[in-house]
């Protein structure tokens, strides 16, 4: 079954557990999930304010956009 989960965080959250801060992906679109890739940098400069974004499977490119209105909660 697919799911379209909505996220709308532009960057990781850091986690500071011990001498080296760990960045977790908040954003979804990382391949070193749960870790942040830095892929949040390509989808602030794809990605406009008001849009949804649909990304493939892969999580990599923008297969669809819509109005943000159209998301459903």
């Amino acid at each position: 079954m697919a799911r379209l989960i909505y996220h709308d965080a532009t960057g990781p959250a850091r986690v500071d557990p011990q001498d080296k801060p760990i960045f977790i992906c908040m954003c979804g679109l990382s391949q070193d999930l749960p870790r942040c890739d830095g892929s949040h940098k390509a989808a602030r400069q794809n990605e406009q304010p008001g849009k949804l974004c649909i990304y493939d499977k892969a999580r990599r490119s923008v297969i669809e956009v819509r109005d943000d209105s159209e998301a459903t909660d």
